[in-house]
């Protein structure tokens, strides 16, 4: 773990070091305790990472979470995400360490407005990806991630009408590599759209032999120059198996710490985003309100809770359970 890593080189421990120590040693006291597992997104904080017991992208998460035996799970990534685990698990208790840990995307798709949308275009399969609301999941007919995005919409057939939501981005990708008219949803993520295309070229000029990966929520002029496309678990197998030693990396920054452990001889360049932030690289601040106080505060008081109502979370459960038996490997 990265504590033991900065004991090892400060050549002692401070007293910030020691305090971290003992919140680590007491979550991991709490989990036993309470029988809990910590998942985690790889956008997490990097301390986060190390103490999960689970790490992965949404698909990743959704199929951890559909066979955890814990009775507790503390979900260190956003609201939609636990509202997914929820859906799951109904039994078991749901927490977030922040319930202000929202989602941009998610919050581009109202549910009002897109049912409303919905009656525009009667007979459509309605796809939905997983980065959205309970609601807008129990109004759709299959749920899908970046990961398994393609394979979903490719293995309907080709005559099936197709509403894509809510990723406008996404929606446009998957389009481009299946071939089919699809309706989209106008709907984005904020961090993605926020990388920069014209600090990025002067990136590519000063590291003019490494590959830019992009994640397919960026917007079209970035994926225009991407060397490859693809998930967060995606672009991580690319950096472990692509016999390049440098890459830019546009998508959210927290992937990179896992890059890092995986490829420590290769360089990793985070890519640029149009607003100021305290790294300027592209991260999300939601994602970033999870700590590890918070994660032992609501591993203490078992809050703050997740919950779904019943019957929206009976008809979100078709559509995720739709996507998760799609995404067996065949």
């Amino acid at each position: 773990m990265d504590i033991l890593k900065q004991v090892k080189e400060k050549g002692f421990v401070t007293a910030e070091l020691e305090k971290e120590k003992n919140l680590i040693d007491e979550i991991a006291r709490l989990k036993k305790e309470k029988n809990a597992i910590i998942l985690a997104h790889y956008y997490q904080q990097e301390d986060i990472q190390d103490i999960a017991d689970y790490i992965g992208d949404s698909l990743g998460l959704a199929q951890e979470a559909a066979k955890t035996t814990a009775d507790v799970i503390v979900f260190a990534g956003v609201h939609f995400m636990g509202e997914t685990a929820k859906i799951l698990n109904p039994t078991k208790k749901v927490i977030i360490p922040d319930l202000n840990a929202g989602c941009s995307l998610a919050d581009s798709a109202p549910t009002d407005k897109f049912e409303a949308f919905l009656k525009n275009y009667p007979n459509h399969t309605v796809i939905s990806y997983i980065n959205c609301s309970a609601e807008i999941k129990a109004l759709s007919d299959i749920i899908c991630t970046s990961s398994n995005a393609v394979k979903i919409v490719d293995s309907l057939p080709k005559d099936e009408k197709i509403i894509f939501a809510p990723d406008i981005n996404l929606g446009r990708y998957v389009a481009k590599k299946t071939g089919r008219d699809l309706v989209l949803w106008d709907g984005a993520c904020e961090v993605h759209v926020e990388i920069s295309s014209a600090k990025l070229k002067l990136l590519q000029g000063k590291y003019p032999n490494a590959k830019l990966i992009a994640h397919p929520e960026c917007q079209q002029e970035v994926l225009d120059e991407a060397d490859f496309i693809g998930s967060t678990t995606a672009l991580l197998k690319f950096v472990e198996e692509d016999e390049s030693t440098e890459f830019i990396v546009a998508t959210e920054v927290g992937i990179i710490h896992k890059m890092k452990q995986a490829v420590p001889h290769k360089t990793l360049i985070p890519a640029p985003a149009n607003t100021n932030n305290t790294c300027a690289c592209s991260e999300c601040p939601y994602m970033k309100l999870n700590t590890l106080e918070k994660i032992h505060a609501s591993l203490v008081h078992l809050q703050p809770e997740i919950f779904v109502p019943e019957e929206t979370r009976f008809k979100a459960l078709k559509s995720v359970n739709r996507m998760l038996e799609m995404s067996i490997p065949s």
